[in-house]
């Protein structure tokens, strides 16, 4: 009785600081987002999977996703570009991501770097003219183990981006320490020799595992909740009504196993979908704990091992201990909510070609003079078609990602 009591404290507590985080997250319902950056922005990994973040934990949302990065940019051409390529989508929210290309790559410049604060602080301004919220983003920390240079680099980096907070800050506009976080992870890659873990090919531009380290950094410096949903049972008042507790989702037709015990789970998200080569990253982004909490706790139940069905497929296999305490089934890499969640993220990523090419090859689009009279007249129209593309497809991402009933069975394995 006295570990229940303990367990439904918790849980309030815990109920509090979710609802707190999800207030103070920095992207609201009903958003127009856009990321503007350099070439590490325009990869659409980052971004992508920010989206995902947003797509999955937010289903109700009604999100549009617009990507305005740009490779070998600064501070100052996005300061420049900022009316055609920010302005004129007419955001609600926006990050800004420069400083890579800024801070040189090598020793520290101050003439640089007043260029890049100036450049940034002009973006900063035009965006609280025009009302849209800012997240602010330091650069992703490079990676010393990838070249020589970069040690010299990653020094350079931290005093370059040092006054972003402040300025942040000056606008009443949010920070995230892409810089810190990312240096921090990536010094406890360096102590413990994992070689073989490597977010960026090149030590800056980010491959698929880079994605996730930036998307990580980025959206809990803006203060993303973790929890998709939880629920937490004690079998020994299993089926009765009371003893169950959850969070984000509901449960019905309990049934208590002659070992174990199954119920259907209706939640109100899905967790991220981990892809393969996230995996060897997972110990550097606190294994999606702050992130990616999708709960089940088990209190009453025979010492053993257990496996857990969603749907009839085996998904993970815990003990009775391990259950008392709870897991998260957010990592698994298999079963029925993992293949939805992944069919969204292939939609995401179909629908982000359409993105790039609307960017690229209509919003970029620079006409000869002797073409300006036809181009005036006809870029407009081919934006709006595009984006009804684009608005056409994020519909169907929003079915793909709508919550489905799911059968969980808690079965003692003999």
């Amino acid at each position: 009785m006295r570990f229940v009591r303990s367990f439904v404290a918790a849980l309030a507590l815990l109920t509090t600081m979710t609802v707190a985080s999800a207030e103070e997250f920095f992207f609201k319902p009903k958003d127009r987002v856009l990321f503007l950056g350099d070439s590490i922005t325009e990869q659409y990994q980052y971004s992508t999977d920010i989206e995902l973040y947003l797509t999955t934990r937010f289903p109700d949302w009604d999100l549009t996703f617009i990507n305005a990065g740009i490779g070998g940019d600064s501070a100052q051409g996005g300061k420049n570009r900022f009316k055609d390529h920010v302005l004129a989508e007419k955001p609600t929210a926006i990050t800004i991501n420069f400083g890579m290309n800024d801070a040189g790559y090598g020793a520290f410049d101050a003439n640089g770097q007043k260029r890049f604060l100036e450049g940034t602080e002009a973006m900063l301004t035009m965006a609280k003219a025009d009302g849209i919220r800012v997240g602010l983003v330091s650069p992703n920390a490079v990676d010393r183990r990838a070249q020589e240079r970069f040690r010299l680099y990653l020094e350079t980096q931290k005093e370059f981006y040092a006054p972003l907070k402040e300025l942040a800050a000056k606008y009443g506009d949010s920070f995230a320490d892409q810089y810190a976080i990312t240096r921090a992870a990536l010094e406890r890659m360096e102590a413990d020799k994992a070689d073989g873990v490597k977010p960026y090919y090149d030590g800056f531009h980010t491959a698929s595992s880079g994605g996730l380290f930036m998307a990580h950094a980025i959206l809990t410096g803006l203060n993303a909740p973790s929890l998709v949903s939880h629920v937490g049972i004690d079998r020994n008042s299993f089926g009765t009504g009371a003893g169950s507790k959850v969070m984000n989702c509901e449960i019905s037709g309990e049934q208590k196993t002659e070992s174990g015990l199954a119920f259907d789970r209706l939640d109100k998200a899905l967790p991220l979908p981990i892809q393969g080569d996230w995996v060897s990253l997972l110990p550097y982004v606190n294994n999606l704990k702050d992130l990616n909490r999708y709960e089940l706790l088990i209190t009453g139940l025979e010492p053993g091992k257990y496996v857990i069905k969603i749907d009839g497929a085996e998904v993970a296999a815990h003990t009775a201990e391990e259950l008392t305490a709870g897991v998260n089934l957010g990592n698994v890499t298999k079963g029925p909510i993992y293949d939805q969640a992944q069919k969204v993220f292939n939609a995401i990523n179909q629908k982000n070609g359409i993105v790039h090419q609307r960017f690229r090859g209509v919003v970029m689009f620079g006409a000869p003079d002797w073409l300006a009279d036809v181009a005036a007249e006809r870029k407009p129209k081919e934006l709006a078609k595009r984006m009804e593309l684009i608005q056409a497809k994020q519909a169907e991402i929003y079915q793909m990602v709508q919550p489905v009933k799911r059968h969980f069975e808690v079965i003692a394995v003999k």
